[in-house]
């Protein structure tokens, strides 16, 4: 005995309509940003990522009628706009929360807590990986690698960094930012919404006062190859073991104290809070000089 089609959920219905366009008012603005857009380039199908950005800031996530404005500005085929569209994961495909807290769960940051972070927020917030809460303003998700390992585990947020995270630490944020209440990324410039930051992802400058400014740069974790490579001495660092006292060392071994903004390895004992804040995940403190 065969199943039938319609038993079988499979829709034999009429192919899907063409997108709706946008309204008058907002093609007119777009149209003048996307030609902003495409001078940039040589060839105007080179534009098409940012393009993709630009639409993702209009409704926050790149709808049907944001990929027929790609294909009419460009000269391509819907077909062309939606296998770019459909490749990268910047670009969403269903609406999505102002924030999009994506928790790096590869090797390292996995293994340095940040399974125990997704798992606490996915329980905290009440949603699973690519789900947003229902007052909109949080959308979870696993990402890869950040590269920034060096700080590991590692939350971004609107693709900014949140370094040194623990499950405590990453649910006061994702409850400071559905309160509202102001929250500063461990490095780069100040948070935005994801449609703002969509925007800035098109090519388009950050308006805001000293945002620009404030962006710093890489932290003492990551400079330390930098120091070594310039002939510049680090400290050595004596590890004692977690079941005594300190191992022997020798006369010239020094043994390094970790200072209260340095992030500690695995041997210590585990923190309950950010080693970058202890009361809020706000991120190392840099020397003088690097940020």
């Amino acid at each position: 005995m065969t199943t039938s089609s319609s038993e079988q959920g499979v829709s034999l219905g009429m192919p899907e309509l063409p997108a709706p366009d946008y309204p008058d008012d907002v093609r007119t603005r777009l149209e003048r940003d996307a030609r902003e857009i495409i001078a940039r380039y040589p060839d105007s199908r080179s534009a098409l990522l940012p393009l993709l950005h630009l639409v993702q800031s209009e409704e926050g996530h790149v709808t049907r009628t944001g990929m027929r404005f790609c294909a009419d500005v460009l000269g391509l085929t819907t077909a062309e706009v939606t296998a770019v569209a459909t490749f990268y994961t910047m670009y969403r495909r269903k609406p999505s929360g102002d924030y999009q807290v994506g928790v790096c769960t590869n090797t390292l940051c996995a293994v340095m807590g940040g399974d125990a972070i997704f798992e606490a927020l996915q329980e905290h917030l009440g949603v699973g990986n690519g789900e947003t809460t229902d007052d909109g303003k949080v959308t979870l998700e696993h990402i890869e690698c950040n590269a920034a390992c060096d700080y590991a585990p590692v939350v971004m947020v609107n693709w900014e960094f949140f370094d040194n995270q623990t499950p405590a630490s990453i649910k006061r944020l994702v409850d400071d930012l559905r309160a509202g209440r102001p929250v500063t990324p461990t490095r780069g410039a100040p948070l935005c919404t994801f449609k703002e930051t969509a925007r800035i992802l098109a090519g388009f400058p950050d308006e805001r006062e000293g945002a620009t400014e404030s962006g710093g740069s890489a932290g003492p974790a990551s400079l330390v190859g930098l120091r070594l490579a310039k002939g510049e001495a680090a400290p050595a660092r004596v590890v004692h073991p977690r079941d005594g006292g300190p191992q022997d060392a020798g006369p010239h071994d020094a043994v390094h104290q970790p200072s209260p903004t340095e992030h500690l390895s695995s041997h210590d004992a585990p923190e309950d809070t950010s080693a970058s804040d202890p009361s809020h995940p706000a991120g190392p403190v840099g020397e003088e000089g690097e940020g």
